[in-house]
């Protein structure tokens, strides 16, 4: 990637017809050059296309559509499912439609198997000097590929076709379906930019796609791969989050939760730019815990976000109520907007860009994940999860964000284990726990690390009613609560204190 400089030296870019693309771009594809869009059947280049030329047709520019392999009928279709125009996009189709007797049409419409490479390449040709277009899309090289024969014909074809090009100031994109061959280095250098498309099949749950740019002369664009998905609408790309690019300067104050006992044992509250983690056996109260803070952050007039995935709408509101939160109020006003997430529907690039448009659209200030057990299915592999999860609470961070990620840890009373170490990537830690004393089922907490600030040390036992969360006092004459296994210890310092057993 080379780094330009956006002065008077730096030719105005134009847009590729997808805003998503253009961001990884950094601003848009060089005009008057030729690109490279490939990709297996079904990755979308068709539409992604069509987005360019329709671009175009915004700017009052002359487009022109080169197939050799849909027809002009299949591609209207498309058009017109995704709720598109193509009025102002010249179609040449070089393949017969339906209907070959059309009168009008025999002397027009050719087979690339019955004509010449060169006779196809002057047909095209032909029609760029008679519509002089700014924008041409040629879909798809594989019927060339096939025409030429040789790979030293294909090449010199496709180069000649370059340099005509560049002398008529007209921007090119190439289709190129990887059917006849992969790897088609020379292709890539000949063309000014590669973009290279991707569908993948999970085990369960919809198709991923992905994008990655190859190649880009003299832009500086954004590498890796960026997750996009195929909508009414077109192509929506979601670019990879770089939390580096995204910082801002905020007040690192305290975010209370509302209950003084808990802002007690957390040194006054979370701070602004940090994030929790609160983890503990399913049922144990973390969620209920969480969404305490984004109702307190709607009390003082803040937007919040609880990205649920493992609970509904109704579930969740159904529980507030029976703890005496006021939730529903709340998501009314849109202070607290609630978004159910579907792990086999969302992309994890997808999820993070609705994020990011909480937080840079929305203005929130707080944001809830619950929980991390669901987003980890969103995850084809474990080491990308920390990856993605390491720059997302980054980005929310350097935005003055809080952050509340909840994990339900594996097992219920006793040894328990999380399904994934997120701890040291987190600034705080609130551990919950069931713990059994003469027969009853009862709840623990601590604060087990906070980075930012001073915290109680001590273990306090809790419970949820419809008063709401109760804290009681520090736990005496126990030893292992947290393990789920506590012992009672007789200690000296009970009888001063005056405290007899377990509060």
């Amino acid at each position: 990637m080379i780094e330009t400089k956006h002065d008077v030296d730096d030719p105005a870019r134009i847009s590729s017809g997808v805003t998503g693309l253009d961001t990884i771009l950094d601003g848009g594809l060089d005009k008057d050059r030729l690109y490279l869009y490939e990709g297996r059947p079904g990755t979308g280049k068709t539409t992604i296309a069509l987005q360019f030329l329709l671009e175009g047709v915004k700017q009052g520019e002359p487009v022109l559509y080169v197939t050799l392999s849909e027809t002009e009928n299949e591609l209207r279709l498309v058009a017109t499912r995704h709720g598109w125009s193509l009025d102002g996009v010249s179609v040449f189709e070089l393949v017969p439609p339906e209907t070959t007797l059309d009168p009008e049409r025999e002397l027009t419409v050719f087979h690339p198997a019955e004509i010449e490479l060169n006779e196809t390449t002057k047909l095209i040709l032909d029609r760029v000097s008679e519509l002089n277009p700014k924008r041409v899309i040629i879909d798809s090289l594989s019927e060339l590929r096939l025409l030429a024969h040789s790979p030293l014909r294909y090449r010199r074809q496709v180069l000649a076709l370059k340099h005509y090009f560049a002398s008529r100031q007209c921007t090119v994109i190439l289709l190129d379906d990887l059917s006849s061959q992969q790897n088609d280095l020379q292709l890539h250098s000949i063309s000014h930019g590669v973009v290279l498309l991707e569908q993948t099949a999970i085990d369960y749950g919809a198709e991923r796609r992905r994008l990655r740019v190859v190649k880009m002369r003299g832009i500086r664009f954004r590498g890796g791969y960026h997750d996009f998905t195929i909508e009414k609408g077109g192509l929506h790309v979601y670019p990879r989050l770089i939390a580096a690019d995204h910082h801002e300067d905020f007040s690192e104050e305290f975010t209370p939760s509302g209950n003084a006992e808990l802002d007690e044992m957390l040194g006054g509250g979370l701070e602004r730019g940090t994030n929790a983690l609160f983890l503990g056996a399913a049922g144990v109260g973390k969620s209920s815990l969480a969404l305490s803070f984004a109702l307190a952050a709607a009390d003082r007039g803040e937007h919040a976000v609880v990205y649920a995935f493992d609970e509904g709408r109704g579930t969740l509101q159904a529980r507030a109520k029976n703890l005496g939160f006021d939730l529903k109020s709340r998501l009314d006003s849109g202070l607290i907007r609630l978004q159910q997430i579907d792990p086999a529907e969302m992309s994890p690039g997808e999820f993070a860009a609705n994020v990011q448009k909480s937080v840079e659209v929305d203005g929130a200030r707080v944001i809830i994940i619950d929980s991390l057990n669901g987003y980890m299915n969103a995850m084809p592999d474990e080491r990308f999860l920390i990856l993605q999860m390491h720059e997302l609470l980054s980005y929310l961070g350097q935005r003055g964000v809080l952050t509340i990620v909840v994990l339900a840890q594996h097992g219920l009373v006793g040894p328990v284990e999380a399904p994934l170490d997120l701890s040291y990537l987190s600034d705080s830690v609130v551990m919950l726990r069931y713990f059994e004393v003469d027969g009853a089922v009862k709840r623990a907490i601590s604060v087990v690390k906070k980075r930012s600030g001073r915290h109680e040390h001590s273990v306090r036992e809790f419970s949820l009613s419809g008063k709401g969360i109760r804290l009681g006092p520090p736990t005496r004459g126990f030893t292992g609560v947290l393990a789920g296994t506590p012992q009672y210890a007789r200690v000296a310092t009970e009888k001063s204190d005056g405290n007899e057993g377990a509060r």
